[in-house]
């Protein structure tokens, strides 16, 4: 896997953790809705892959060509658009990381599959 791949996944794995924590935490603290904050929780611990010193090693923020903020990330209108704006955040980096963990082997493809999925169902 080259440095470059490792990056991709890093950078979505990132991605996908943070948009599962901001809508984890809306249903833990503004709806106090346990069952479906739990079941992001679990959600959000599955989103690993074993590759973590190397993932670190990979990363590399300086030279993020698209790391400044687009307008439409900088809006957000009411808790509606928030929550919608993350599960989808979290729903695009599973369908990466799906896809990319395939050059690693089918269990962790089918583990991002499985995360998008239930992303879809919540």
């Amino acid at each position: 896997m080259t440095k470059e791949h490792l990056r991709l996944l890093d950078a979505n794995l990132n991605r996908l953790r943070e948009g599962i924590r901001v809508v984890e935490d809306i249903y833990r603290y503004i709806f106090n809705d346990k069952q479906t904050a739990i079941q992001l929780k679990t959600l959000r611990h599955k989103s690993r892959i074993e590759l973590y010193h190397q993932l670190l090693d990979s990363r590399d923020i300086q030279n993020d060509v698209l790391k400044v903020s687009t307008t439409s990330e900088q809006n957000r209108t009411d808790l509606n658009s928030i929550l919608i704006a993350n599960f989808k955040r979290a729903q695009e980096s599973a369908r990466v990381l799906e896809e990319f963990g395939k050059l690693i082997d089918t269990d962790t493809s089918e583990n991002f599959k499985n995360i998008r999925y239930e992303l879809y169902h919540l």
